[in-house]
């Protein structure tokens, strides 16, 4: 019988909190796709093909919230709600 070494426990240790942070980084981002999806229902985008609508999404993302208002133009992202 092998007597763990400290190396060894500390390795063991941090991948269980590695798959504990795994599984609430996916909890996480299902709730943020869901908030998403509540913000964009209704709106028409709903017709856009998943291709269409993460080309759009990342294209956006790259531009950032200003500069995607100015080009869309949309001069006041308070007026949407």
């Amino acid at each position: 019988m092998t007597r763990k070494t400290g190396a060894v426990a500390a390795l063991k240790k941090l991948e269980t909190e590695r798959k504990k942070l795994d599984e609430r980084q996916r909890e996480l981002e299902a709730r943020a796709a869901a908030e998403l999806g509540r913000a964009l229902l209704g709106t028409g985008v709903e017709s856009f093909s998943a291709k269409s609508f993460k080309q759009i999404g990342m294209t956006l993302g790259k531009l950032g919230e200003n500069q995607a208002l100015a080009k869309l133009g949309i001069a006041d992202s308070s007026a949407v709600k």
